[in-house]
């Protein structure tokens, strides 16, 4: 009866968690002008339209091939919303609104799906294995997660799009703080624990295992993240200007885009303004920078610091003087609002300074929310790495040198995801990601 009460309560939680997550991806969406619905606010990503049968394609085919006793009834839309439409040659994406199906046909798909996952999920035994060797429960995980990893990413997408094309939810107005005084901290040498046990209860992406740990030397670290007021210093310094601060492919894209500022600033006169999802305000020098990975190496390279490596930000984060490990910054307490700004609590980030409750116990405040975190670490498997049959790409085709491991969250990162072991990453050259950064000194 134990067992039997104990699957039911599984079966319960990840159905919730299903919906929820549709919660999450339906209000973003409705955040959009339906008229804006085939915009394509980003030249190198799809249209908005392509992500909202996505999402239920993504599910469907997933699950249906692997758990489910259901037929597929519109394979064509199976495979557009699971590729999309390529570009031509390896270029940018070239389709035009007319290339899609109606909204009143994507919505037809997706109630379909949703109804049918819906009806069938409560006749699957979620822990028998599947056609991958996998069960129902760990595919409704992948297939939750996935959902929430685009919500974040919807939502970079849809900050670039023109004002005039949103909806603004009521929402209350931004705390002010004054800006952070820029200090480090010290971090003794010791151990780091990076990535998930193999076989252990806790959900996890193929590139979380295996378990290891890294000795770590004596480093120094910025108490908070970088700030707008810190990054502005660089900006007036000539930073963008000054060739020796780049590497040659952070030169060579800054000089061909000329990129001269973070894509969220705007010059507005004499001053500097920031553009949120909702509104053009004032520049918040307390709020922390969102670059990319090569505008953070070029200020940390100004400031005479580097990135940290990922497991410095682990040592860092998650690291005691005692020697054990928390599981997060703060301790064991799950994650909650107080702690972070994280898990949609916000649209836009908080002043750096503004979430003490959630720093480690080293002192650095809130590496996990309000920014993802980019390290100097390329993004690789771990020892031991062994990808997931049922998607393969989703790591191993980005071991090609040419991301970087991101750490912590972002305001718009679902609670899920801010486990310890969790990595993101971008490429080098990629504004538009809710990632600051924090310095390093080694000793």
């Amino acid at each position: 009866m134990v067992a039997s009460q104990s699957v039911l309560d599984l079966q319960r939680s990840l159905r919730a968690r299903l919906s929820q997550a549709r919660s999450r991806t339906d209000e973003l969406f409705a955040i959009v002008k339906q008229e804006a619905l085939y915009d394509r606010p980003i030249a190198e990503r799809h249209r908005i339209v392509f992500y909202i049968g996505h999402l239920e394609a993504f599910d469907w085919n997933l699950l249906r091939e692997r758990v489910l006793a259901a037929q597929a009834f519109n394979p064509a839309l199976d495979r557009l919303f699971a590729f999309g439409i390529d570009p031509v040659d390896g270029g940018l994406p070239a389709d035009q609104p007319s290339d899609w199906p109606s909204l009143a046909e994507v919505q037809a798909y997706v109630r379909r799906v949703r109804e049918t996952l819906d009806q069938q999920l409560q006749l699957v035994s979620l822990h028998e294995p599947g056609a991958d060797g996998f069960s129902a429960a760990v595919l409704l995980n992948v297939a939750i997660e996935h959902r929430l990893m685009h919500a974040e990413t919807l939502a970079y997408m849809l900050h670039q799009l023109p004002l005039d094309r949103k909806i603004p939810p009521p929402g209350a107005p931004t705390a002010v703080f004054p800006p952070a005084r820029a200090e480090m901290v010290e971090v003794p040498a010791g151990m780091a624990t990076l990535g998930l046990p193999r076989g252990g209860a806790e959900f996890g992406w193929d590139n979380e295992f295996e378990q290891h740990t890294v000795q770590v030397p004596a480093f120094a670290v910025d108490k908070y993240k970088v700030s707008n007021q810190q990054f502005l210093e660089f900006m007036q310094a000539g930073g963008y200007q000054e060739r020796s601060l780049w590497t040659d492919p952070g030169w060579a894209w800054r000089s061909a885009r000329e990129i001269s500022h973070p894509v969220f600033w705007l010059r507005n006169g004499e001053g500097w303004f920031y553009r949120t999802m909702f509104a053009e305000i004032p520049l918040p020098l307390s709020w922390p920078v969102y670059v990319s990975h090569a505008e953070a190496c070029a200020y940390a390279r100004w400031a005479g610091k580097t990135l940290p490596s990922e497991a410095q930000w682990h040592r860092a984060a998650c690291g005691t003087p005692a020697g054990q490990e928390n599981p997060f910054p703060w301790g064991a307490q799950p994650p909650q609002s107080r702690l972070g700004n994280f898990d949609f609590a916000s649209w836009d980030p908080a002043p750096v300074s503004a979430h003490r409750a959630g720093q480690s116990a080293f002192g650095v405040v809130e590496p996990v929310g309000n920014g993802w975190e980019w390290t100097s670490t390329v993004f690789g498997p771990f020892p031991g790495f062994q990808p997931f049959p049922f998607y393969r790409g989703y790591s191993a085709d980005f071991f090609d040198g040419k991301h970087f491991v991101m750490k912590g969250a972002s305001p718009r990162t679902a609670a899920c995801m801010v486990r310890r072991s969790f990595r993101n990453w971008f490429q080098p050259h990629y504004q538009y990601v809710y990632a600051g950064f924090r310095c390093v000194r080694n000793r």
